[in-house]
C-alpha cells in the first residue's frame, strides 16, 4: 500500500534547478490557531501495510514530536488485510490520542469485476516495457481508486469532517505550534497541499479528454475563480500536468462526499482507466480541487516542512524556518527544481 517514489523513469527525473524562482512573497499561515482547547472535527488517515510497522511508527513519531502531542488528533489506519497485534500495539504505544485501525472493504479496493482483465494485462505489459514506473503493479492501482474515491466512505471516517494524510516513512521538519485543521475551518479552505509537480503524462494520456467531457456535461458543478489556470496554460484545452503531491493532503472530507465530486469520480471510474492507464488519486484530486473549488479555498502549508522521498518542501524565509525549528535545508526545497509546479500556483 506504500510505494516509495523514486522516480525510476527519466520522465521523473530531476529537471534542473534555479535558485531565484519565485520572490520573496510568502507569507506563513496566521497566529490566532495555536494550541487553545478549540478543536476540529478531524483526524489523520494513514494507509499501510503490516509491512509497513517501521515506517508507520517513524511518521507517527515524527508528526507527534512536532505537532500532535499538543493537540491530540486522532488516527484512522487502514489496510485491505487485517493489521497484526503487534502492529496495533507498536502504534498505539506511540500517542496518547485515539487510534482506530480499520479493514478496507474488499470491493472499495480490489480491481473490479467490470474491469476487461486481458485490456487491463496488456495496457501493464506496455508500461512495463516502456519502464513506466508502478506500471505493472495492480495493487498500486487499486490504491489510488481507494485514495481518489472511497476512503471517505469508510465506516470510521464517516464521524469526521476534516483529515490529514500521512504516509510510512515521511519526514516533518518544522514545529507547527498552530491547528491547520481550524485554520481552514475558519478561513473557508477546502484543500491543502505543501509539494506541487508535473505528472508523467504516459500514466494519464486519456484523463484529461474524460475531464472535458464531464465538464461540458455538468457546467454547474464548476466554480467561479477556480483554479484551471494552475491546471492549463490554455484555458482547459490541454493539462499542463501540474498537480498536488496528494501523499500530503489536508482537506476536507465533505467536499469529496459533495455532489460534483461523487459525479466526477463515478465517471472516471467508468471509464476505467485507473487500470487500463495508471490514473493517480494526485491528478485526479488536484483537478477536481482546481475545478470545483475557488482558487482562495485552496492553502499551500509553506509553514510545514514536509518530506517524502525523494521530495522535500522546506520554508524558504528565514524567519518561518528559524520560528519552526525546522531541519530540512531550505536552499534544497523542491520548491526551487524545474520539475516543481509552485511557480504556476504562486
Amino acid at each position: 500500500m506504500h510505494y516509495t517514489l523514486t522516480f525510476v523513469h527519466e520522465g521523473y527525473g530531476r529537471a534542473t534547478s534555479f535558485g531565484n524562482l519565485f520572490g520573496d512573497t510568502y507569507i506563513d499561515t496566521p497566529s490566532p490557531y495555536g494550541n487553545t482547547t478549540r478543536r476540529a472535527n478531524a483526524t489523520f488517515v494513514i494507509l499501510a501495510r503490516n509491512s509497513d510497522l517501521e515506517g508507520t511508527v517513524q511518521s507517527i513519531r515524527e508528526i507527534e514530536e512536532r505537532f500532535n502531542r499538543h493537540f491530540q488528533y486522532p488516527y484512522v489506519v487502514l489496510n485491505e488485510q487485517e493489521f497484526t497485534a503487534n502492529f496495533k500495539e507498536r502504534i498505539s504505544v506511540l500517542t496518547r490520542a485515539k487510534v482506530e485501525f480499520g479493514l478496507i472493504p474488499h470491493d472499495d479496493w480490489f480491481q473490479p469485476e467490470w474491469i476487461n482483465e486481458d485490456k487491463a494485462a496488456a495496457a501493464r505489459t506496455q508500461m512495463v516495457n516502456e519502464n513506466i514506473i508502478y506500471g505493472g503493479i495492480v495493487s498500486y492501482r487499486n490504491m489510488c481508486r481507494f485514495n481518489s474515491g472511497f476512503f471517505f466512505k469508510h465506516q470510521l471516517l464517516l464521524p469526521y469532517k476534516w483529515y490529514w494524510r500521512i504516509e510510512p516513512d515521511v519526514h516533518f521538519h518544522c514545529d507547527i505550534p498552530y491547528d491547520p485543521f481550524v485554520f481552514m475551518e475558519d478561513t473557508n479552505k477546502v484543500y491543502g497541499f505543501t509539494i506541487t509537480m508535473y505528472e508523467f503524462e504516459k500514466t494519464i494520456p486519456t484523463l484529461w479528454r474524460h475531464v472535458l467531457d464531464f465538464i461540458k456535461a455538468h457546467p454547474e458543478y464548476i466554480a467561479q475563480g477556480n483554479s484551471m489556470g494552475f491546471l492549463s496554460g490554455n484555458s482547459g484545452k490541454t493539462y499542463n500536468l501540474c498537480h498536488f503531491w496528494s501523499n500530503f493532503e489536508i482537506a476536507d472530507m465533505d467536499f469529496w462526499r459533495a455532489p460534483a465530486y461523487q459525479a466526477f469520480f463515478d465517471y472516471l471510474d467508468r471509464q476505467g482507466g485507473f487500470y487500463y492507464e495508471r490514473w493517480g488519486d494526485a491528478p485526479v484530486h488536484s483537478i477536481a480541487a482546481g475545478l470545483f473549488a475557488k482558487k482562495e479555498q485552496i492553502h499551500f502549508f509553506n509553514e510545514i516542512g514536509y518530506e517524502h522521498q525523494p521530495y522535500t518542501h522546506c520554508p524558504r524565509d528565514e524567519a518561518v524556518w528559524r520560528r519552526g525549528k525546522c531541519s530540512c535545508d531550505r536552499t534544497q526545497s523542491f520548491d526551487y527544481d524545474g520539475y516543481s509546479c509552485l511557480r504556476k500556483w504562486t
